[in-house]
C-alpha cells in the first residue's frame, strides 16, 4: 500500500515558539499556528518543514470516528477541566528538531494530549507523561521531571516524541485501519527529523507502526524484529529500534513497568549514540 505524505503549508508569523508555549485552541484554527518545540538545537531548515507538517497532522480529518470522539469528549469535558477549552485536534510531535532519539507512543489521552494538545502532557499527576519525562530527566533528554500543561518550561534536547495516532481513540483502541490512516504523518513527521539515530518503542503498537513505516518505505526486515523490553534492533536503514513497555497507568502501578527498567532503556539508547559518535 501506498503512503501519501501530507503537506501542510508554512506560514511565517515572525515568531519561534518554544516547548514551553501554549497550542491554540481549537476555537482559534482561523488564527496563524505557532508549533511549540525544543528552539536552538536544530537548524531553522528543520523547523520550517516541522511547521508545515505539523499543520497537516493538525488539519488531517482521515479518520472520522476519531475526531468525533475528540469532539465529544472536548464538548463533555471532565469536570476537573470544566473551565478549560480542549485542543481536541491530531496532535503533532513534540521535542528537538535536531533529535537522535525518536520516541514513538500509542496515542493521545483523552483528557491529557487531546486536552493539552501536547503528547504525553495533562494526563494527571504521577501519569504516563510524568514517569516518562522523569526518566528522560534522569537520562539527560529533558529538563524537567514532569508535563502538566504547555506552558510548563518543558524542553528535550537530543530527543522527539510523537504518538503512532495522532487523535484520542475510544477505550485506548485504535482500529488497525486508524493506525494505518496516520502512518503518512509518522512518515512525514520522520523525514523531517535528519538526525534520528534510535527510535524508542513506548509499546508493541508503536513499535509495529515503526515496522509498518519500514516495510513501505521499502526496508527489508528478515527476519522480522519481535518487540521486547530493553531488546535493541539494529536495522538496515541505520536506526535501531529499542523495544519498551508503554509507561501506563497499568504498567507503572502494577510494576510491569519500573524506574529502574526505564532507566535501563536509556542506558542502552545512550551507549548507541555514543558508538555512533565515537
Amino acid at each position: 500500500m501506498r503512503l501519501d505524505r501530507q503537506d501542510g503549508r508554512d506560514r511565517q508569523d515572525g515568531q519561534h515558539r518554544n516547548s514551553g508555549q501554549r497550542l491554540r485552541p481549537a476555537a482559534s484554527v482561523s488564527e496563524p499556528l505557532r508549533i511549540p518545540w525544543r528552539r536552538g538545537w536544530g537548524p531553522a531548515a528543520s523547523e520550517k518543514k516541522l511547521t508545515a507538517v505539523h499543520e497537516s497532522i493538525i488539519s488531517c480529518e482521515r479518520c472520522p470516528r476519531l475526531r468525533d470522539y475528540c469532539q465529544q469528549i472536548a464538548r463533555e469535558k471532565r469536570r476537573a477541566f470544566r473551565d478549560e477549552t480542549y485542543w481536541a485536534r491530531p496532535v503533532p510531535g513534540f521535542g528537538d528538531p535536531n533529535a537522535r532519539v525518536l520516541l514513538v507512543g500509542l496515542a493521545p489521552a483523552a483528557h491529557g494530549a487531546n486536552r493539552t494538545g501536547r503528547v504525553f502532557t495533562g494526563d494527571g499527576v504521577g501519569g504516563s507523561g510524568d514517569f516518562l519525562m522523569s526518566a528522560l530527566n534522569r537520562a539527560g533528554f529533558a529538563n524537567r521531571t514532569t508535563s502538566h500543561h504547555p506552558d510548563d518550561g518543558l524542553e528535550l534536547r537530543d530527543a522527539f516524541i510523537l504518538a503512532a495516532v495522532r487523535c484520542a481513540p475510544p477505550d485506548n483502541k485504535p482500529t488497525p485501519e486508524e493506525i494505518v490512516n496516520c502512518l503518512p504523518h509518522f512518515d512525514a513527521e520522520l523525514d523531517a527529523l535528519p538526525n534520528v539515530h534510535v527510535v524508542v518503542a513506548l509499546g508493541k503498537i508503536g513499535f509495529d507502526a515503526y515496522l509498518a513505516l519500514l516495510k513501505h518505505r521499502g526496508v527489508t526486515l528478515r527476519p522480522r524484529p519481535a518487540f521486547g523490553h530493553g531488546v535493541a534492533h539494529a536495522l538496515p536503514n541505520g536506526h535501531t529500534v529499542v523495544g519498551c513497555y508503554h509507561p501506563s497507568r497499568q504498567n507503572t502501578h502494577t510494576g510491569k513497568l519500573t524506574p529502574p527498567m526505564m532507566d535501563d532503556v536509556f542506558k542502552k539508547v545512550r551507549k548507541v549514540l555514543s558508538r555512533r559518535s565515537g
